[in-house]
């Protein structure tokens, strides 16, 4: 895992957490105000289940195609696409073709970090 501060991340170096069959997380930078993190779907499905969270989000689809559902709304999303989401809104996403989200957080996440 990136360490809080770190101002250069390497993909290659930076560990990856197996969250389910679907999902993996790589927290890539991060301090106390923002946190970047990628989420690496393998294989078609929801990645988790729809939920909120009083943090500020906003992701870009670095690979892949996604259903992202925000406050009701639906939209596929692909690589090169984006989506914001304010703090405290209900969203989701359900992975099309595997693919990577690339998702900041503000404040950071530290839940995603805890021991």
């Amino acid at each position: 895992m990136a360490q809080k501060g770190d101002v250069f991340a390497f993909a290659g170096e930076t560990e990856v957490e197996v969250l389910d069959d679907i999902v993996s997380r790589q927290i890539l930078t991060y301090n106390d105000e923002i946190m970047m993190v990628r989420v690496i779907f393998k294989k078609p499905g929801p990645g988790g289940v729809p939920h909120s969270h009083p943090h500020v989000q906003t992701t870009s689809v670095e690979s892949g195609v996604f259903d992202i559902t925000i406050d009701g709304k639906t939209a596929r999303l692909k690589a090169g696409d984006s989506f914001y989401v304010p703090g405290g809104v209900h969203h989701g996403a359900i992975c099309i073709e595997p693919g990577v989200l690339v998702d900041v957080f503000t404040p950071m996440r530290q839940e995603f970090v805890a021991a």
